[in-house]
């Protein structure tokens, strides 16, 4: 089974049990935590390896989750470790937040510029962000590129906006390239 599969499985029974058992919030900041810890290439030896047993690397999942750790992440992480599931954990960390976005409506929108956003171009991405997916609950992801030379690319879900000055410019390569202003005979 491919581990996109696996981990949207364990994801949605986390998030169902979260929402039944009403710490839906608390399971989201464990699950964020994992997920910025998958960062982290020592993180990912560590659950990925057939070396450490279940129990150690469960252990090691509660430390460095923390001490606000919630009952239900804890279990889960138990029952993953007892599965022999510990590899997917990064991907269902990334799958919770996808399913935990669509249960209350949030729309992620990822934003690369050269520069800092302030507010008020934050808050015109996110006029955007809305406008396009139709949901009033907007997450804007940040990054700096400085490689766009100007400009910004705007992803909503499958969709791009790139607006970049680096884009623009190799379109104008590739239309020079063509030479479409050469009569041809």
């Amino acid at each position: 089974m491919s581990a996109y599969r696996v981990a949207s499985r364990y994801a949605k029974s986390l998030l169902e049990l979260a929402v039944e058992k009403n710490e839906l919030e608390q399971v989201h900041s464990d699950m964020s935590t994992v997920l910025s810890l998958s960062g982290d290439s020592s993180f990912l030896d560590m659950v990925k390896s057939p070396v450490i047993s279940s129990e150690k690397k469960t252990e090691i999942l509660k430390l460095l989750v923390g001490e606000k750790t919630t009952a239900l992440t804890i279990k889960f992480f138990e029952l993953v470790g007892e599965k022999g599931r510990t590899a997917f954990l990064p991907e269902m960390a990334t799958a919770f937040i996808r399913l935990y976005n669509e249960h209350l409506g949030i729309q992620t929108a990822e934003v690369v510029s050269t520069i800092q956003l302030d507010e008020e171009l934050r808050n015109s991405f996110k006029d955007i962000v809305k406008e396009v997916s139709g949901k009033n609950k907007v997450t804007l992801v940040e990054k700096i590129n400085p490689n766009l030379i100007g400009g910004f690319v705007l992803r909503i879900g499958d969709k791009q906006l790139d607006e970049s000055i680096k884009s623009k410019l190799q379109q104008l390569r590739l239309d020079f390239t063509q030479n479409l202003y050469e009569k041809k005979y």
